[in-house]
């Protein structure tokens, strides 16, 4: 998938546990592990915003594309 998540890096320079975050943005640890693990089909803005209050970053901090190699950059 082209977009990663780096939700394990904030985390670990912010010193927290994933149960934590997940009890302070208030969603399952559950839903925050398919979230960090890259899994998710789609994230709500509303998480999103909460995810970046709680670890005090922007969205860039914690979503990033990434090349697959197959689309062609003439095209953008």
């Amino acid at each position: 998938m082209p977009i990663a998540v780096d939700i394990d890096v904030m985390l670990a320079k912010r010193k927290m546990s994933v149960g934590e975050l997940a009890e302070r943005v208030g969603i399952t640890p559950a839903n925050l592990a398919v979230l960090k693990n890259g899994r998710a089909k789609a994230v709500r803005f509303s998480t999103l915003a909460a995810l970046c209050e709680v670890l005090e970053c922007q969205p860039g901090d914690l979503l990033r594309w990434e090349t697959d190699g197959t689309a062609d950059p003439t095209m953008f």
